[in-house]
C-alpha cells in the first residue's frame, strides 16, 4: 500500500511541474505591419473611389438602368415567410435565433417599383430571298450594305432551257393565230355559200338537201372558228407559263430595306427555292432598317406588374450614354420554360442615330406609370 501512495505522490508532483504559469510580456507588433494594413485597407477603398468617380460621370438614366438589375437579390420575392421562418424554428439557442433574425431582416427587400431585363434590337421585316428556279447568276446589282427600293433588281440569272420553252410557247401561239385567221376565213365563206342557198331555195331553184348540206358546213366552219380560238387561248397561257421562269431570272427586292447579307457570286450556279430552302443556300437578305423593335427578356414573377402601353428606358451597349424611350407593345403569350422569363415586344421612341439590328440592349420599366392596357 505504501508503495501505491508513494507512486500517486509522485505523479501529482510530475503533474504540477508541467502546469505552464500565465506569463505577461509587452510585444510591439512590427512596423510591417501597419504597411500591409494599410495596403489591405486603402487600396480598396482607392479602387471604390476610383469606380465611384466614373459611375457619376455616366447620365443619371443609365445609372438607374445599369444599378437596378444588381438592387435586389436573385432570390428577392421568391421565399414565402414561412421558408424565412424555418431556420429560426431549426435554431438551436437563443444567439442562433437572434442572428438569424438580423440576418432575414437585413436581407428583406420591399417589392421592386421597376422591372428590368435585356434583350436584343429586332428587325421584324427581314427576307431572305432565294431563286425560284435554278440558273446561273449573270450579275449582281448590289453590295453589302447597299439600300434598295421595293422591286429592285438585285440579281440576274440565265438558264436556256427556260429562254427555248418561252420561244417555243411563242412560236405555238403564232401558229395558234393563223390558224384561227384561216378558220375564220373558212367561216365566211361557208356563211355566204348559206345565204346563197338560202336565196336559191326560196326561189325554188335550190333542192332541200343543197340547202342543209350548206348549213353543215357553214356550222362545221363555226366550230372550227371557236376551236382555233380557244387554241390561241391556250397558247396566251402556255406563254405566260413559260415567260414566268425566264421573268423569275430577274430577282427583286420584296421591299425597300438594306443588304444586310450577301451569298451570292457571279457564275455561281444555284438551285430552285425547294432545294435552296433544304440545303440552305441563299443569295441575299433584305432588313427593313427602319422599323425596328427590342425583344428583352424579363423575369416571370413580373408578368402581373406589366402591360401594353407601358414606357419604360432603354440602353444599348453600343450607345451606353444614350438612353431612349421605349413602350411595350406586347408581352409573349408563353414563357420560357429553361429561363423562367418572359419576352417583351418594345417599340422604340428616338433611338439613337446608328442603331442596328441584333445590339444588346438593357431596359427599366417603372411600374408606377400610368397608361397602358392590361392584359
Amino acid at each position: 500500500m505504501n508503495t501505491s501512495i508513494e507512486h500517486h505522490r509522485r505523479l501529482a508532483e510530475t503533474l504540477k511541474s508541467l502546469s505552464l504559469e500565465s506569463v505577461t510580456t509587452d510585444v510591439q507588433p512590427p512596423k510591417r505591419g501597419l504597411r500591409r494594413l494599410f495596403l489591405v485597407g486603402g487600396l480598396p477603398v482607392l479602387t471604390l473611389a476610383a469606380g465611384l468617380a466614373v459611375i457619376l460621370t455616366q447620365p443619371a438614366s443609365v445609372r438607374r438602368i445599369n444599378t437596378a438589375a444588381r438592387t435586389l437579390p436573385a432570390w428577392a420575392g421568391t421565399m414565402s415567410d414561412d421558408e424565412i421562418a424555418a431556420p429560426l424554428q431549426a435554431a438551436s439557442t437563443p444567439q442562433d435565433v437572434r442572428d438569424l433574425e438580423r440576418s432575414a431582416s437585413h436581407n428583406r427587400v420591399p417589392a421592386a417599383d421597376e422591372v428590368t431585363g435585356s434583350g436584343f434590337v429586332i428587325a421584324p421585316r427581314m427576307s431572305t430571298v432565294f431563286s425560284k428556279y435554278a440558273g446561273r447568276i449573270m450579275q449582281i446589282a448590289v453590295e453589302l450594305g447597299d439600300s434598295v427600293e421595293a422591286g429592285q433588281i438585285l440579281i440576274r440569272l440565265d438558264d436556256a432551257q427556260a429562254h427555248f420553252a418561252l420561244e417555243q410557247a411563242w412560236a405555238s401561239k403564232v401558229a395558234a393565230n393563223l390558224l384561227l385567221a384561216a378558220r375564220t376565213i373558212d367561216h365566211a365563206q361557208a356563211r355566204s355559200s348559206l345565204i346563197r342557198t338560202e336565196t336559191l331555195a326560196a326561189r325554188n331553184a335550190a333542192s332541200r338537201q343543197q340547202l342543209e348540206e350548206a348549213r353543215t358546213v357553214a356550222d362545221r366552219a363555226s366550230n372550227a372558228v371557236a376551236q382555233a380560238k380557244q387554241d390561241l387561248a391556250n397558247a396566251g397561257l402556255a406563254v405566260r407559263i413559260a415567260d414566268e421562269p425566264v421573268a423569275e431570272l430577274t430577282i427583286r427586292a420584296p421591299f425597300a430595306g438594306i443588304v444586310t447579307r450577301l451569298d451570292a457570286h457571279v457564275g455561281d450556279t444555284v438551285l430552285a427555292r425547294v432545294d435552296s430552302v433544304r440545303e440552305s443556300q441563299s443569295l441575299i437578305t433584305i432588313t427593313d432598317t427602319k422599323h425596328l423593335v427590342i425583344d428583352a427578356d424579363i423575369a416571370e414573377t413580373n408578368i402581373a406588374s406589366l402591360r401594353p402601353g407601358l414606357h419604360g428606358e432603354a440602353v444599348l451597349d453600343a450607345f451606353p450614354d444614350h438612353p431612349f424611350s421605349i413602350q411595350i407593345v406586347r408581352l409573349a403569350p408563353i414563357a420560357s420554360t429553361e429561363k423562367g422569363t418572359i419576352t417583351l415586344r418594345l417599340s422604340l421612341i428616338n433611338p439613337p442615330t446608328g442603331i442596328r439590328p441584333n445590339m444588346a440592349a438593357r431596359i427599366l420599366i417603372p411600374l408606377n406609370n400610368a397608361g397602358g392596357t392590361p392584359q
